[in-house]
């Protein structure tokens, strides 16, 4: 039986949604941007309609409710954008440890086994139920939860027009809010299920190669599927970004308060996207350390070998060596230990860390506005290249 038939194809995204979004033809393929696209403009649009019939145009797009704005145009289509690029590569590391060989053959029916488990959970519709009900009943905890920025409860927004209800809060908090909650619970459900994927890979009786070049065993592609998270990253950055200027705006938080909470938005990022990566940590330091330990023994024997056939051997001469393969293979066998030596305990690298930094980074650029007016960022800009 041919490999490709033992193992199902990986899919992590499913569930009520995705199959709304494919009889309405917003979703094709892995491709569910448009479904992303709809659900944002739709729920933006008719609030913005009812503001502009409410009268309260300039008010409704101020900085002191920002953050209703960047969730509903900009997160939502992140979390869509980063569902598009991150599944196929999903499916596509799966397909690559069964191709390389880095799941055994007696292992395949293992790993098929916990991809079937995978997607009866990613299709449990009784999952999207429980948290359709629980961003329904979610204002009951805003108190105790103290969440940041003036347009993520009711009793902030309620409070700020007067203690009032109207048509726009109604639609904004009774459906956009929790639609966006929603939305952001179902991508920790599924981020929760590739934790335990990757968890339940880990178990498995992995064949990892010391001196892979990869520097990981054979599990570097795990990486590259890491990398495309960066768009979730970039969306809880731009959540919590759009709730601080909020809070700046209103004077209830100081500006320079940011400096102490950015470090802990990187941490939070990290923890998400790098964090399930360590469940890798012993297998790779294992194979690390018996790759030392068996690259030595035969380099020693190899050298060994070497020192008496060309530096010992009285009849061995300068000619004789030229163009011969074991001084090659010297070298070849001092690269394979630097290899080994070199190898990563958890498969990534900085550029990992780096892309994932950049992405959190981004949206909290614009909250120096908030601080530093343009002209002034322009003037120090200026001073700074020009040396003036």
């Amino acid at each position: 039986m041919k490999e490709d038939q033992v193992v199902p194809e990986f899919s992590l995204f499913g569930g009520p949604l995705q199959w709304l979004g494919r009889r309405v033809g917003l979703v094709r393929g892995t491709n569910t941007i448009g479904l992303g696209i709809a659900l944002g403009v739709l729920t933006w649009g008719i609030m913005v309609g009812l503001a502009l019939l409410k009268g309260i145009g300039p008010k409704f797009f101020s900085l002191s409710v920002i953050g209703g704005h960047v969730r509903l145009l900009v997160v939502i289509l992140l979390f869509f954008v980063c569902e598009t690029f991150v599944a196929p590569l999903m499916a596509e590391f799966v397909r690559n440890i069964v191709r390389s060989g880095v799941v055994p053959q007696a292992e395949l029916p293992a790993l098929a086994s916990d991809i079937r488990r995978i997607d009866r959970l990613k299709d449990f519709w009784l999952v999207e139920i429980l948290l359709l009900i629980i961003v329904f009943i979610s204002p009951l905890f805003e108190t105790m939860a103290n969440l940041p920025g003036m347009t993520t409860n009711w009793a902030s927004l309620v409070n700020e027009s007067g203690g009032r209800m109207n048509w726009v809060l109604g639609w904004y908090l009774g459906f956009c809010l929790p639609v966006f909650r929603f939305l952001l619970f179902r991508w920790y459900w599924h981020l929760a299920l590739w934790w335990y994927f990757l968890w339940r890979v880990n178990r498995l009786k992995l064949n990892l190669i010391p001196t892979h070049p990869d520097l990981a065993g054979g599990l570097g592609y795990l990486e590259v599927v890491q990398e495309h998270f960066a768009a979730f990253a970039m969306a809880a950055s731009a959540t919590l970004s759009a709730s601080f200027a909020e809070e700046i705006v209103s004077g209830t938080r100081a500006f320079d308060s940011l400096y102490s909470l950015i470090p802990i938005v990187l941490l939070l990022i990290a923890v998400l996207f790098i964090g399930p990566l360590f469940t890798f940590s012993r297998k790779l330091w294992a194979c690390r350390i018996t790759g030392l330990n068996e690259y030595m023994v035969m380099a020693h024997r190899y050298v060994g070998a070497f020192d008496r056939k060309w530096v010992r051997d009285e009849t061995a001469s300068g000619e004789s060596q030229l163009g011969t393969a074991d001084l090659q293979s010297l070298a070849d066998l001092s690269n394979s230990i630097d290899v080994v030596r070199n190898m990563r305990w958890v498969p990534m690298s900085r550029r990992l860390v780096a892309e994932l930094a950049i992405a959190a980074l981004i949206p909290m650029l614009p909250l120096l506005l908030l601080k530093y007016p343009v002209t002034e960022l322009a003037t120090q800009l200026f001073k700074t290249l020009s040396g003036l």
